[in-house]
């Protein structure tokens, strides 16, 4: 589609500028077709690089074949293709996705005073094989890295892989403090739950409950999209207490309030996303690398960018 725009847009100056001499239109070609692939590579480099931080763990390089096409390689030995560079609708995103679909739109940090646009739902896009490469493979497989996190005075099963259950013991440290100060306590208990091994209703992909990487809290008739209309949604949304998604973005929690597909009770595990927002929500600077913005004296950080500039040269 961007190479169809820069033809029509390359044509119309052409025959409507009849004064642009064949050499200026195609400098002008060669420029637009190499701003595209600058920002293309930055942000697959920015991509790669906040899933590198996300699962330190499990991710062990970055490599390419011999079509150019990119993957990262998990301990296990398993690669993941990053970009399958298929054409797909926002359900086939869904249905069929890669690490450039799951990664593409950028979760919001600021707050939202609207409803989120048509089809804007940062991290409803999951990448299955990356989810089971950490969390586990099957549903027996989960519930052994399954542990215990109080909630309040009751306990919740929640995934220990990659942080995953500490995070939210540091979430629910400070909505319990908060609850002190702040009147919020009803829009937290009781929980609606968290591990729960299941398919999204009427679809075969697993609910992110199923890998006990998502917490439900107290639910509304308001609260989700299928419940409720837009209107409605609107309403919840307005009064939602906004230091609950604050204490739960500080750990590294999406909140589904901030999709189209509104989920305003669900909070999910999702550091890959959190880190893209926080470090790459724009696209750099004049006369900036791909990475700046990034903590300077991270060596580790150091080492993953010079891993993936070595990798994709």
């Amino acid at each position: 589609m961007k190479k169809i725009i820069i033809g029509i847009a390359l044509l119309f100056l052409f025959v409507v500028g009849g004064f642009v001499e064949k050499k200026e239109w195609i400098q002008n070609l060669i420029y637009y077709k190499d701003s595209y692939a600058i920002d293309y590579n930055v942000t697959m480099k920015r991509d790669l690089l906040c899933l590198m931080m996300a699962y330190p763990e499990y991710i062990t390089t970055i490599d390419s074949d011999s079509k150019d096409r990119v993957y990262i390689v998990m301990k296990s030995g398993k690669r993941i293709l990053y970009d399958d560079k298929i054409k797909k609708n926002f359900e086939d995103k869904l249905n069929n996705p890669d690490l450039q679909d799951m990664m593409e739109q950028v979760y919001p940090l600021s707050d939202i005073t609207n409803l989120m646009p048509k089809d804007f739902d940062p991290g409803r896009i999951r990448v299955y094989s990356l989810l089971k490469e950490v969390y586990g493979g099957t549903r027996e497989e989960i519930q052994l890295n399954l542990t215990k996190v109080k909630c309040g005075y009751r306990y919740y099963p929640f995934n220990r892989k990659n942080n995953a259950s500490d995070a939210l013991k540091s979430a629910m440290k400070e909505l319990v403090a908060l609850i002190e100060e702040k009147d919020i306590y009803s829009f937290v208990f009781p929980m609606s739950g968290t591990f729960n091994y299941r398919f999204i209703a009427g679809t075969n992909r697993l609910s992110p409950h199923s890998f006990g990487t998502a917490i439900d809290l107290r639910r509304d008739k308001k609260d989700y999209w299928k419940w409720a209309s837009r209107e409605e949604g609107q309403k919840r949304l307005d009064v939602y207490p906004r230091e609950i998604v604050q204490a739960f973005e500080k750990n590294n929690f999406i909140w589904g309030g901030k999709w189209s597909h509104f989920d305003i009770l669900h909070f999910e595990y999702r550091p890959e996303l959190i880190l893209k927002a926080r470090y790459f929500s724009d696209r750099p600077g004049f006369g900036e690398s791909w990475y700046d913005g990034l903590p300077s004296d991270d060596d580790i950080i150091k080492d993953y960018i010079d891993l993936i500039n070595r990798n994709l040269k």
